[in-house]
């Protein structure tokens, strides 16, 4: 497979969750048990990228730092930059333009959350030629971006929230491209709102013949944490899932071991120094489970 870094772009202002985020980071806004970068991290890790770059705004860049560090007691590795203001998904590629370098990189939204087999995600990573991006489908297309495909996954059209929708499917905020993108983000124009536009990236690919659509059929749940509502939701679903399973969702000490990103020897040095809490005495279980396999 070839190699692939990976982006999370947790800028902006969140402000349709203030008052919440007129301190903190929308990004780091508890989801059930956990801070909601989390949940992008696990994805990226769960599919094999141990290479990310964070970028954040300068007043929340101190407090990831001071959350995930430099990721190395995960056995990935994390820097970050900082975006001095929102001006667009697609300006991601510019920042992280020395970070790339000749790789491919893989995109994700710090808000988006995805739960289940994450076959979909490795196959784009394996298979990609240009860009790839992936179509969930929804009971109301008409509020995202939508794509139509052919059935060998080729993408026919991609439209911004029409009224009426070629297909069922919506594109989350997870996308795969190559090395071109970061000329293709540089000679982008901003669009009427002033910002560079992920959409425009995307029919840039398209109009060269590399634009693949993969599908996330049947077990993958998608979860935007936008809204208060959605927000909640989100934390209402990871809570009943790890209630009934009894295993956590994005715990990324477990998912460190479990794709031997690190040891058990490493584990365990990790392990003492979390805090006494529920999920330290988790993280007790699954050392103590996977010593005994």
């Amino acid at each position: 497979m070839q190699r692939t870094k990976a982006i999370i772009l947790a800028g902006g202002n969140g402000s349709r969750l203030y008052p919440l985020t007129s301190i903190i980071s929308k990004q780091l806004q508890p989801v059930y048990d956990k801070p909601m970068i989390y949940y992008p991290l696990a994805t990226l890790m769960l599919s094999g990228i141990q290479d990310v770059l964070l970028i954040t705004t300068p007043h929340d860049a101190p407090h990831f730092n001071s959350l995930l560090g430099n990721g190395s007691q995960w056995g990935i590795s994390i820097s970050y930059a900082e975006q001095s203001a929102p001006k667009g998904i697609a300006e991601a590629f510019i920042y992280g333009k020395e970070f790339i370098g000749s790789d491919q990189v893989c995109l994700i939204l710090g808000d988006n959350l995805f739960y289940g087999k994450l076959d979909f995600l490795r196959n784009a990573l394996q298979s990609n030629k240009g860009a790839t991006i992936f179509g969930y489908p929804v009971q109301d297309p008409e509020r995202y971006g939508v794509v139509e495909f052919s059935p060998d996954g080729t993408v026919l059209s991609i439209e911004e929230k029409p009224l009426q929708p070629k297909s069922q499917y919506a594109i989350p905020g997870l996308y795969v491209f190559d090395n071109r993108v970061i000329s293709i983000a540089e000679h982008l124009k901003p669009s009427e709102r002033g910002e560079l536009e992920i959409t425009d990236v995307q029919k840039e690919y398209l109009n060269l013949h590399a634009l693949r659509v993969e599908k996330m059929g049947r077990g993958i749940a998608w979860l935007d944490t936008g809204t208060p509502e959605s927000l909640l939701e989100a934390g209402e679903f990871i809570h009943a899932i790890e209630k009934r399973q009894n295993l956590k969702i994005a715990c990324l000490e477990e998912i460190a071991l479990r794709m031997n990103y690190i040891n058990a020897e490493m584990f365990e040095i990790m392990l003492n120094h979390l805090p006494n809490s529920s999920y330290r005495e988790y993280c007790k279980r699954v050392l103590n489970e996977f010593q005994s396999e």
